[in-house]
């Protein structure tokens, strides 16, 4: 492989398009724009030391499995084990801290009511992705968000195609569940 400037030059046109994706899923897991950033910059430095390994191909699945790993190599670090895996519900999101996971394509065309019941619906079904525990988050956001094949996530992620289907069908129906209650609840 090319070293110096070619290598540069190349990881820059392969790999560099792809940091959004990058921060999106590091955001994700670590549910934290500071520490998404942080892990970013340690997965991209990896990425670069090592991307004579890279084989070729398309360099999303190949970085965002970096990402993944140093996510996980810093929430064990950083973050005690139950908060890895854990239902529970962050307390402390700030609702306007990011935009809506769902963001509605019309939302100029909508009158202000519609855009308002949108951004609500859209910061819900992001608090219910967030309590979602890693793994059924991790692949509903490579899939649904990242738009990745069911073979790139099982690349990512270091699984099988079928732990993928499963875990989307799994975090698919927690979700659904999850907005079904919260909806019950608005009714009581």
């Amino acid at each position: 492989m090319a070293s110096g400037p070619g290598k540069q030059l190349r990881f820059q046109q392969e790999v560099m398009p792809h940091l959004d994706s990058a921060y999106n899923l590091a955001y994700w897991l670590t549910r934290s724009d500071a520490d998404a950033q942080d892990v970013v910059q340690e997965a991209v430095l990896r990425a670069f030391k090592y991307f004579d390994n890279f084989e070729g191909g398309n360099a999303a699945p190949w970085l965002l499995s970096i990402v993944r790993n140093a996510c996980f190599t810093w929430l064990k670090r950083n973050r005690p084990a139950g908060e890895i895996v854990g239902l529970e519900e962050r307390a402390d999101a700030d609702e306007g801290e990011r935009l809506p996971l769902f963001a509605t394509a019309r939302e100029a065309e909508a009158n202000p009511e519609t855009i308002l019941q949108q951004q609500r619906q859209a910061r819900l079904l992001n608090r219910l992705l967030e309590s979602l525990p890693a793994e059924f988050r991790e692949v509903l956001v490579l899939r649904e968000i990242e738009d990745l094949s069911y073979r790139e996530i099982a690349e990512t992620a270091g699984i099988p195609i079928g732990t993928v289907m499963s875990r989307l069908a799994r975090g698919r129906d927690m979700l659904r569940l999850l907005w079904k209650r919260h909806r019950a609840s608005e009714r009581e």
